[in-house]
């Protein structure tokens, strides 16, 4: 299995993070790997999306779990390859919020895959804690 921790600590409360979480066509705004998304029903267990990177890649997944203001796990199988990504918010002791993207892959190509999902987290993470301080 593959492995991968990305956080980010911000000034922004739960709520602010998850509102940006929740509007999946928003994304796009924070996270420059989207050329295209779409989310095929309720932000909740089991709702596909489908989203479209650069080099015109279209992309499959399927939430596993979300629990507003607290986390959502997101599924895609590519070739063999499961991909699974913990999006999490934490308040810490110092009333800051923790934002953190855990990743596991498993699979045929996983070591290979990992660098590639996870390479611009740290872009994202920082776009999305400016965006969520912003609002």
């Amino acid at each position: 299995m593959w492995t991968h921790v990305a956080s980010i600590e911000t000034s922004a409360t739960p709520a602010a993070v998850w509102a940006l979480w929740s509007d999946v066509a928003g994304w796009k705004q924070w996270n420059a790997g989207i050329v295209n998304i779409e989310l095929h029903g309720p932000f909740a267990d089991g709702t596909r999306f489908t989203m479209q990177v650069p080099g015109d890649d279209i992309f499959t997944s399927t939430l596993l779990t979300v629990r507003e203001n607290q986390e959502f796990t997101d599924e895609t199988v590519i070739d063999g390859n499961r991909v699974l990504v913990f999006h999490r918010i934490e308040v810490l002791p110092s009333g800051l919020t923790r934002i953190s993207y855990s990743t596991e892959i498993t699979g045929p190509q996983e070591a290979e895959f990992g660098p590639m999902v996870v390479g611009d987290f740290p872009d994202v993470l920082a776009a999305l804690k400016r965006c969520a301080e912003n609002q």
